[in-house]
């Protein structure tokens, strides 16, 4: 994170951050409360599984779920780069300000290290764009190979 920006009134540092564009489709799943994961469910650069008492949410690679299955498809992750100070306050408002602005619909999931947004494939670039006006930095990233399941003998 650097301090960059200034207001005409008084200096004001606004934090900038470097983001990575992850080249993979992602989608967020939405299954029944406590629901098993699916066999299906490949790993990618990101892959979560939430829990509540209402809903069990995935986030996975998006080449592998069945077109009947209900969630939002097609979306493009990107991640805030290197480990964030959890004591930060405004780190997702700096980055979703952006978005809102251009009107992109946006997934966010933190991690403990960092957090993730995702768009749109659609809108990827715009809200690339959109950040780099803010005097952010956005580079494609190599993602990391899925790891691979141990077959059972």
């Amino acid at each position: 994170m650097t301090e960059t920006t200034e207001t005409a009134e008084t200096p004001v540092p606004r934090p900038t951050y470097e983001l990575q564009q992850f080249p993979e489709k992602l989608a967020v799943i939405k299954l029944p409360a406590g629901a098993e994961i699916p066999s299906w469910a490949e790993s990618s650069s990101l892959f979560s599984i939430t829990a509540t008492a209402t809903e069990t949410s995935l986030v996975c690679a998006g080449r592998s779920v069945p077109t009947k299955v209900t969630g939002a498809k097609g979306l493009t992750g990107f991640a805030v780069m290197g480990e964030l100070d959890n004591n930060v306050a405004g780190v997702l408002s700096e980055l979703l300000a952006p978005l809102a602005e251009e009107e992109i619909s946006v997934f966010t999931i933190s991690t403990h290290d960092t957090n993730w947004f995702l768009v749109p494939v659609l809108a990827a670039e715009t809200a690339a764009e959109a950040w780099r006006g803010r005097g952010h930095t956005v580079a494609l990233a190599v993602p990391v190979p899925p790891a691979r399941r141990s077959k059972k003998k």
